[in-house]
């Protein structure tokens, strides 16, 4: 099937040329699509100039950081107009290793979304202090407290959809930003009864440039949180509509 790896980078200029180089490199053929919100350290630049030498990449310019999860609609509302079937959204820290994505891509051939897993048996993570660690582990368990989530790792950004997920999920409001993005996407996944799945993957922290976590997106996430737990607890009828968050072509 047709496979697209989407990426959003900001501040990358380390990073994204070995990642392109492992991407290419794959056993199964796939396009890469980079959202660059407009780094300032040339990350933008310097893949346009790999586009050269790599047909496969195209990159859609942002005049500024306006957050991870409007890069992503960005990109799958433009891409949803190609014939992709598969779109895989990972990270451009090489902390997602390229070669965990023909696993994602097996696995989705019994599911609309699968979500490379740091948490599920034969997860793990490498590198990561362990306040990173409480931290991930806390949002994750409240995630699937709060929403009901059967899954372990909600806000995993290695995750591969399948198309006709994402063209409902088109249909809908979805809100938020950041890691909160991960876990909204992945309510609305199970709400409207696609089939969720995950897979093991070993997530290592990145070697270069820096995190972009910080305080202001904790804060939205449980922000988040408490709004699609009223969703949840609100919502009417079976399709998961109601006044507070609804489709964004109505009830």
């Amino acid at each position: 099937m047709k496979t697209v790896i989407v990426i959003p980078t900001y501040n990358e200029l380390e990073n994204v040329g070995i990642l392109v180089d492992r991407l290419t490199t794959l056993p199964v053929p796939v396009d890469l699509f980079f959202i660059d919100d407009n780094s300032s350290d040339g990350t933008g630049d310097f893949l346009e100039t790999l586009r050269l030498k790599y047909p496969c990449l195209r990159v859609m310019h942002r005049p500024q950081k306006t957050g991870l999860g409007s890069a992503y609609r960005e990109a799958y509302r433009q891409l949803l107009c190609d014939s992709y079937e598969l779109f895989i959204a990972m990270d451009a820290d090489l902390s997602h290793q390229p070669e965990a994505i023909p696993d994602l891509v097996r696995a989705s051939m019994e599911a609309d979304l699968v979500i490379g897993s740091r948490y599920c048996s034969g997860g793990r993570t490498k590198n990561w202090p362990l306040s990173r660690r409480l931290l991930s582990r806390t949002a994750n368990q409240l995630a699937k407290n709060i929403l009901g989530l059967t899954v372990e790792d909600s806000t995993a950004g290695f995750r591969c959809y399948r198309r006709g997920l994402l063209a409902a999920l088109d249909h809908w409001d979805v809100q938020s930003e950041g890691y909160a993005y991960q876990i909204e996407m992945t309510y609305l996944a199970q709400l409207l009864g696609f089939r969720v799945r995950e897979v093991p993957i070993v997530f290592e922290d990145r070697l270069y440039a820096t995190s972009k976590l910080c305080s202001s997106e904790i804060t939205s996430a449980m922000k988040t949180l408490m709004r699609l737990r009223h969703h949840r607890t609100s919502r009417i009828g079976a399709d998961g509509s109601d006044e507070t968050f609804c489709s964004k072509d109505g009830p």
